[in-house]
């Protein structure tokens, strides 16, 4: 089971990210993109996603995977169960999250890409 504070641990070293509480949700961010967000009660951790491969990472594991609320579907979002995510399966996703919202540069030079 992943936590806030295992992804809390990752994030704040990942390059132009701040942390912040918003509506009682815990959301990381590059600027004014959200690329990580929990639920309230911290069972859900949505993160950005290619909306053309979240159909099929949704179809893969459809017990650890869902689609966000109606409303934030035009985003590029999914949503985690954190009870079925690992630390090794949460790093991947945070850090994949977090290339997308910042330049390519910064990326490379933190990934060593």
């Amino acid at each position: 089971m992943v936590t806030v504070e295992d992804v809390r641990r990752l994030a704040l070293t990942l390059p132009r990210t701040s942390e912040h509480l918003i509506r009682d949700c815990v959301k990381f961010r590059v600027g004014q993109i959200v690329y990580v967000a929990f639920s309230p009660d911290e069972t859900i951790m949505g993160f950005a996603f290619p909306k053309e491969e979240r159909a099929a990472l949704i179809e893969s594991e459809p017990t650890k995977f869902h689609l966000p609320r109606v409303s934030d579907q035009r985003f590029n979002w999914v949503n985690a169960w954190t009870a079925e995510l690992d630390e090794p399966e949460m790093r991947e996703l945070v850090i994949d999250a977090w290339r997308m919202v910042v330049p390519k540069k910064v990326a490379a030079a933190r990934l060593g890409l």
